[in-house]
């Protein structure tokens, strides 16, 4: 079970780093494609919206043939997609492979999850999930701070052949683990929209997914322009502005490294409750610092707190439905993915309407009441 997750969180990594490589990207993108901003934040627009789509196809997918076998196969066909924008000839062409990466990449974290959620029983499944989560973490830092160093570079398109590669031999060693796959498997009696709509009967099921549809929303909306904001407005170089997301992963690997030790101490709900405090401390601290070189501090504290709220609506999310976990967490993905891409989409017209501050400071402000009411909903839902 160690060496499966082990390359679950390295697949998840790729995962993460696809979705985010293109953030520090945005300006050069726009300048070699000659399109505005808005224009060229469809690249990461249309990453979101296949990620979510698609999990309706591999959920249902993953219960009946396997999780870890779906899961080898999605990630070659997102290589494949991958070296599309490695060698794509103009902008259109460069989206289409972008869409195809982004629904393939979509099956790697919720599948993966869902896996845990059949293996490992769920008083010690948050920090297991911690752990997993690393890959996804490192690979959201890593995916823009060498978005922003290939941005500066002429040939600026390397980081598709790396991810590439790396998609590739996560397929071959996951099919491999796949022969001994200890999980059990569900061959669906209805139609996928049935078991959507089992597990959407659930109440506390339909709070966990409109929160997290609303975190994704307003948090990757904003992060998305975290470096074009700290290029523009602060002057950093792209090299340097996609380095600063590093420090938001490395939020993250703080709070997985501590995750037992944190979770049992706190509580789901105290945690989320710090949580959503710290991420919107973060973005106001971005957004407000007096010095640029604070920024990568704010980002810091916004890393730890969205890994402390989400994991917690991670968790909760694997057991929503135990006996319909493929369609839960495909359900539980879907929504958060859609989320993030009207987000990044509204966050594009906001910041050229007004300026990525503007952005910055809503998300600090309208977290509070999202996370919060999550927070509340979950002490009601514990005591009854």
């Amino acid at each position: 079970m160690t060496l499966t997750i082990v390359l679950l969180s390295l697949a998840a990594f790729a995962s993460s780093a696809s979705m985010r490589v293109t953030d520090a990207m945005l300006p050069r993108i726009a300048a070699q494609f000659q399109v505005g901003l808005a224009q060229a934040a469809s690249v990461i627009t249309v990453f979101a919206v296949a990620y979510g789509v698609m999990q309706v196809v591999f959920g249902p997918l993953g219960d009946r043939f396997g999780k870890l076998r779906v899961i080898g196969w999605a990630c070659v066909v997102a290589a494949a997609a991958t070296f599309l924008c490695l060698a794509a000839p103009g902008f259109h062409s460069f989206v289409a492979g972008r869409l195809l990466s982004g629904g393939f990449c979509g099956c790697i974290i919720p599948l993966a999850m869902a896996w845990i959620g059949d293996v490992v029983p769920y008083r010690e499944r948050q920090p297991v999930i911690a752990r997993f989560l690393l890959g996804q973490i490192l690979g959201l830092g890593a995916g823009s701070a060498v978005g922003g160093v290939a941005a500066e570079q002429v040939a600026w398109r390397w980081p598709f052949a790396v991810l590439a590669v790396w998609l590739l031999a996560s397929a071959v060693l996951l099919l491999r683990q796949a022969r001994t796959d200890p999980a059990p498997r569900r061959i669906a009696e209805q139609h996928f929209l049935h078991d959507v709509a089992y597990v959407l009967r659930r109440p506390w099921a339909r709070v966990v997914i409109s929160t997290v549809s609303l975190e994704g929303l307003v948090v990757f909306g904003a992060l998305a322009f975290v470096p074009t904001y700290l290029h523009f407005a602060r002057g950093f170089p792209l090299s340097e502005a996609g380095f600063s997301m590093l420090t938001f992963a490395g939020g993250g690997v703080l709070f997985a490294v501590f995750a037992r030790q944190v979770v049992r101490g706190l509580g789901e709900v105290a945690l989320a409750v710090g949580g959503t405090f710290m991420l919107a401390a973060g973005f106001a601290l971005i957004a407000w610092t007096p010095h640029a070189l604070v920024a990568p501090v704010g980002c810091l504290c916004a890393g730890l707190g969205f890994y402390m709220l989400h994991n917690t609506l991670q968790t909760n999310a694997t057991q929503m439905a135990p006996e319909r976990r493929g369609a839960g967490m495909a359900l539980f993905a879907s929504t958060y993915y859609l989320g993030q891409s009207i987000g990044v989409a509204a966050a594009g017209f906001m910041a050229e309407a007004t300026s990525a501050l503007f952005v910055l400071a809503f998300t600090a402000l309208a977290i509070l009441p999202i996370g919060l009411n999550f927070a509340r909903l979950r002490r009601g839902h514990v005591q009854a």
